[in-house]
């Protein structure tokens, strides 16, 4: 399985941005897919997760309200749109699927067995 992230930054505060995740290598739309960002010195965080259908989103709670994660099958991506940016929003930015399908949209870290080399948001005060 192979995820390739684009999209990222610099970005001046209040400002937008559309992350994509495309990925190969095995049938996409039977996984969920999660968005995690780990900044410097920090912990990666949970983003955001969607279930294999879009009928479950999970958000982490710096981020509710502001960014929406989507996902095309058909086009074997998945999209993380950005709103109302942060200086604290700045971090690298991955997106992550499991081995095992979920019917839900899990927000572990652990669960999560693929992942991309990520994509770097910077945004500007």
């Amino acid at each position: 399985v192979q995820l390739v992230e684009s999209g990222g930054g610099l970005v001046q505060a209040g400002g937008s941005l559309r992350l994509s995740c495309a990925a190969s290598g095995r049938t996409f739309s039977s996984y969920p897919m999660a968005w995690f960002r780990q900044a410097p010195g920090k912990e990666r965080e949970f983003v955001a997760s969607v279930n294999w259908d879009l009928s479950m989103t999970n958000y982490g709670d710096s981020v509710k309200g502001r960014f929406t994660i989507s996902r095309d099958n058909a086009k074997n991506t998945a999209y993380l749109q950005m709103n109302s940016l942060k200086p604290e929003d700045t971090a690298l930015y991955y997106c992550a699927t499991t081995k095992e399908t979920f019917w839900n949209a899990p927000s572990r870290v652990t669960l999560y067995d693929y992942w991309g080399q990520g994509t770097q948001v910077t945004v500007s005060s």
